[in-house]
C-alpha cells in the first residue's frame, strides 16, 4: 500500500490475503476501481467483496476503463472516501486509476492545484498525466458556462440545426444549417436558413461562427448561404480533406481542390476557441465519417451523427470511410465528459412516431442508449452496429448532397444557360433499396 493522504491508500490488484492484511493495518473500507475480467486470474469484485464483508470492511466497486473516467465516477470515488469513518484502500491493476480519480476530485474541489498533480504521481510512483489531460479536456465544462441553445428541426430530413449563444455577450454560432432541397423537382430554397436568421435578428444576437460537424450525406449545408448573409467565418474539422480526397474520385473531379479551402477555418483535434466568453473545444469523432467532430461549448456537446437520442442508439458507419470500431472510440470520448454535459444530436427519426427530441445528457446516454447500455465491449458494439448497417439502404440524397457539402455548401456554378446541374455517378455505391 502507498499512502496518498491520511484518508487514502492505493495499491495494485489485491487478493483475499491483502484484504486481511489491510484490515490488520487499520483500513476500514476497500474501493475497487478495476472492471471485472480485465485479465486471467483476476479476483472478481464479488469474490473480494465477500472477503471484505467477512472481515468487517466496507466495499465499493467503481469500475473504470482506462482513459474513460467520467465526472460521475470521480464523484462516486469522493463519496466512498467521505462516507468511510477511517482510512480507505483503493486499488485497480496498478493503482494509477485510483490515484487519478483522487487527483481529479482534489483539483475540482480546490484542495489541489492542477500543477501539483504530476508531482503527486511522482511521489506515489504512478503516472498521473492522464488526470491532467482529463482536467484540460473538461475545463470548459467545469467553469459553469452554460450557453443558450435554440434548436430548429427540419421535418424533410429529420435534421436538427442549432443556434448556440453566450447570454452575456449575445455572440452566437450556427451549427449544421440546412439548405432546403426537393429531389423530385430539383428546387432549392432557404426556408430553414432564413428562420435561423430571423431568430438571430429578433434576439439581438451577433454571429461569430458558422460550424459544420462534417460533410452531410442527407441534406445540403446552408453554411455558404449564411456566410454570404452574415459575413461570418465558416469552420469544419481538418479531416474534411480526407473526405474530399475520397469523394472527388467518386465524382471524377480531378481538379477539385481537396484542401479544405472552402471553409475559413479547419479545426484540429483538441483545438480550443471562444464563443463570446464561453470556452469551446473540438473533439475528433470519426466513425460515421472520416471527418466528424464534436463541438463542446461550455456544458453543451454537439455530436451530430455520432450519438442519437437514447431510444435511437447511434449513427450508421457504412458510408465510405466509416468505421464502427472508430465510432465506439469516439462515443467513449464523448461519454467521458461530465455526466451533466448536455448532448445535442443532429438527427431525430422519431421512433414509434413520437415528437422530435434532440437533447439528453451524458448520464442519460450511458444509462439508456440502446446501443451503448446493452454493449459492454467494443466487439459487441461493432457486431450490433455492422449488423444493423447491413439492413439499411443508402440515404436518398447522399450522391446529391456530398458534392455540395464537400464544397462548403456551395451549389454548382451556373452553366451557359444559367442553370445549375448536379452530377452523380451510376453504380458507385452499394445499398440499393429495390424492394
Amino acid at each position: 500500500m502507498k499512502q496518498v493522504s491520511d484518508k487514502l491508500y492505493i495499491a495494485p490488484q489485491i487478493t483475499a490475503a491483502d484484504i486481511h492484511a489491510a484490515k490488520a493495518q487499520g483500513i476500514v473500507a476497500i474501493v475497487n476501481n478495476r472492471p471485472d475480467g480485465e485479465e486471467a486470474g483476476q479476483p472478481t469484485s464479488s469474490e473480494n467483496g465477500s472477503v471484505a464483508a467477512t472481515v468487517g470492511l466496507g466495499y465499493t466497486h467503481i469500475p473504470v476503463v482506462p482513459g474513460q473516467i467520467t465526472r460521475g465516477q470521480v464523484a462516486d470515488f469522493q463519496a466512498a472516501l467521505g462516507n468511510a469513518d477511517g482510512p480507505v484502500l483503493a486499488h485497480c491493476k496498478t493503482g494509477t486509476r485510483s490515484a487519478t480519480l483522487h487527483a481529479i476530485g482534489e483539483v475540482l474541489d480546490g484542495r489541489m492545484a492542477k500543477s501539483e498533480v504530476v508531482p503527486l504521481g511522482a511521489r506515489l510512483g504512478v503516472d498521473l498525466s492522464g488526470a491532467v489531460k482529463w482536467l484540460d479536456a473538461n475545463e470548459a465544462n467545469l467553469t459553469g458556462a452554460k450557453p443558450d441553445v435554440k434548436a430548429f428541426f427540419d421535418k424533410r430530413t429529420f435534421s436538427v440545426q442549432y443556434v448556440v449563444s453566450d447570454p452575456a455577450t449575445k455572440k452566437c454560432a450556427i451549427i449544421d444549417p440546412v439548405l432546403d432541397f426537393d429531389e423530385k423537382s430539383g428546387a432549392t430554397a432557404t426556408i430553414n436558413a432564413d428562420r435561423i436568421l430571423d431568430y438571430i435578428r429578433s434576439n439581438g444576437l451577433q454571429v461569430e461562427w458558422i460550424l459544420d460537424t462534417h460533410p452531410h450525406a442527407d441534406h445540403f449545408s446552408a453554411a455558404h448561404y449564411l456566410k454570404e448573409k452574415t459575413g461570418t467565418s465558416t469552420a469544419i474539422g481538418e479531416k474534411v480533406v480526407e473526405v474530399q480526397k475520397l469523394w472527388k474520385g467518386f465524382y471524377n473531379w480531378p481538379d477539385f481542390p481537396a484542401d479544405g479551402s472552402q471553409w475559413d477555418k479547419l479545426f484540429a483535434e483538441g483545438e480550443t476557441f471562444k464563443l463570446g466568453k464561453i470556452d469551446a473545444k473540438v473533439l475528433y469523432s470519426p466513425g460515421h465519417t472520416l471527418a466528424s467532430i464534436t463541438y463542446v461549448i461550455g456544458d453543451a456537446a454537439f455530436v451530430h451523427d455520432t450519438l442519437f437520442m437514447p431510444d435511437s442508439g447511434t449513427a450508421r458507419c457504412d458510408f465510405p470511410g466509416g468505421s464502427a470500431s472508430r465510432l465506439w472510440d469516439s462515443i467513449q470520448q464523448i461519454l467521458a465528459l461530465p455526466d451533466e454535459t448536455r448532448i445535442f444530436v443532429g438527427h431525430d427519426y422519431q421512433p414509434d412516431g413520437r415528437e422530435p427530441r434532440w437533447e439528453s445528457t451524458v448520464a442519460e446516454q450511458k444509462a439508456a442508449n440502446t446501443h451503448i447500455s446493452t454493449c459492454r465491449t467494443k466487439d459487441e458494439f461493432v457486431a450490433v452496429r455492422e449488423a444493423r448497417d447491413a439492413t439499411l439502404p443508402m440515404p436518398k440524397l447522399i450522391l446529391h448532397a456530398l458534392q455540395v457539402n464537400m464544397n462548403g455548401g456551395r451549389l454548382p456554378a451556373p452553366e451557359a444557360n444559367g442553370k445549375r446541374f448536379l452530377k452523380f455517378p451510376l453504380d458507385a455505391l452499394k445499398g440499393a433499396a429495390w424492394d
